[in-house]
């Protein structure tokens, strides 16, 4: 018996910046702020109690003061599922320069959240350029706005309140300055009011800071993912995909954590994905976030770079062909043999697993004869090559026949790949009293 193995398969497939000391002083007085109103509809400058804590460096202690701000959105009527981009301005900063130190211009790179109340609840994640006019002496803090990107999930009206925000200095040292809303959430600003839509992508993503130097991590949680899914964490400029990504898997309630390393000056954004290119359908984000400084190169020093390619994922046989042993008239039996190994190459990089299939045809003998498709069966067998990121399991024993079954698997994760070795014994169920003769039926391997 000569069953003919046929083979398919399917690929699945800047600079540096001034580091930075400043000091901010808390301006105190100033009217507080009243309760958030439902009711309001459009966007109003709105005053509200701030805490800020200055740079322990600077020798002055937390002061309570007032912040003006103001949000605004590009889409104040939208539709569920629809994505609205929130600026969040801050008007007159609870701050301003406590020393007789002139600030350079854009040392200052600004980062907050925005709260949600009414019909949709939660955080968005809001980041500014580092961009600023010079600061004189004991002069006044400028104004700054920063933005950010929520989805709408739920019909009604949806509240905004400024929340919570930082600013970074890169002068000489870097340095924060956190100013927190006292007795939160800080009166509503913006009010938009969302209309029923299609069906909503409620994935959601969360950074842990929406800023830091170049090199520095920042854990990103997800959830509402499809359970066990492979997620891409990826940065963004624009429309683009920069050189920072990572990898992760959903667990069984569609959460994931991942840590990213954020080294590319270009990245102002963080998205994650299912799949393997970015899917505003399958995805979220992105959420600001501004790689403030760091990974300079020091004088006499060089940057060294490299790249490390992605390949394909593919296989390979020892042969194509099988002769299975003979059985007698009469008696028939089982017809046995192994199947010619395969190796499979998964050097793509990334979290999609692979699948090695197989379907038979039935087996045709002289004047028509033919032996069931259903009559071939094997025992597959995988190996994994030492250090390959991917362990793979063997497919089930049992029949294979024209509808198929899976001869070897690596599962989604956080990092695949590697070499793998497949085997499997083969034994076709002949009928006692099965025509004398010849007969051949083709085997056909797929990979996913």
């Amino acid at each position: 018996m000569r069953p003919t193995m046929r083979r398919s398969t399917e690929p699945r497939r800047r600079r540096a910046a001034a580091l930075g000391i400043t000091a901010l002083v808390v301006t105190g007085g100033g009217l507080l702020g009243g309760p958030a109103q439902a009711a309001a509809t459009a966007s109003v400058a709105v005053d509200f109690p701030t805490h800020c804590i200055p740079p322990p460096i600077a020798g002055i202690p937390p002061i309570d003061g007032t912040t003006t701000a103001q949000i605004t959105v590009d889409d104040a009527t939208p539709q569920v599922g629809d994505t609205v981009a929130v600026t969040y301005t801050v008007v007159v900063p609870a701050a301003s320069n406590p020393v007789d130190l002139a600030l350079p211009a854009d040392i200052m790179t600004p980062t907050g959240k925005v709260t949600l109340g009414g019909a949709q609840s939660g955080d968005v994640t809001v980041a500014g350029p580092k961009k600023n006019p010079p600061v004189p002496g004991k002069g006044a803090f400028p104004s700054f706005s920063m933005t950010g990107t929520f989805t709408v999930t739920a019909p009604g009206a949806i509240t905004l309140s400024p929340g919570d925000y930082n600013i970074h200095t890169s002068y000489i040292m870097e340095l924060d300055t956190p100013c927190t809303v006292t007795g939160p959430p800080a009166p509503v600003s913006e009010t938009v009011v969302a209309t029923g839509g299609g069906q909503v992508n409620e994935r959601a993503v969360q950074l842990s800071a929406a800023s830091g130097q170049a090199g520095d991590e920042v854990t990103v949680t997800g959830t509402k993912f499809t359970p066990g899914a492979g997620i891409t964490v990826a940065g963004r400029d624009g429309d683009a995909q920069t050189g920072d990504t990572t990898t992760a898997t959903a667990d069984g309630s569609g959460a994931f954590t991942a840590r990213l390393a954020v080294s590319d000056p270009d990245t102002t954004g963080i998205v994650a994905y299912e799949g393997g290119a970015w899917d505003a359908e399958k995805g979220a984000g992105p959420l600001a976030y501004t790689v403030t400084g760091g990974g300079e190169i020091p004088d006499g020093s060089q940057q060294l770079t490299t790249t490390v390619r992605a390949g394909t994922l593919s296989m390979t046989q020892a042969g194509d062909s099988v002769q299975l042993s003979g059985v007698d008239f009469g008696r028939g039996g089982a017809s046995t043999g192994d199947l010619r190994t395969v190796t499979v190459e998964d050097f793509r990089g990334g979290p999609a697993g692979w699948s090695l299939t197989g379907k038979v045809t039935d087996f045709k003998g002289p004047g028509g004869a033919r032996i069931s498709a259903d009559a071939l069966g094997w025992t597959p067998s995988c190996a994994t090559k030492p250090g390959s990121p991917s362990t793979c399991a063997a497919g089930s024993a049992g029949a294979v026949g024209s509808a198929g079954a899976t001869l070897a698997s690596t599962p989604d994760g956080a990092a695949t790949g590697g070499e793998f070795t497949v085997d499997a014994g083969l034994s076709l169920d002949v009928p006692a009293f099965t025509g004398a003769g010849s007969y051949a039926g083709v085997l056909t391997l797929t990979l996913t």
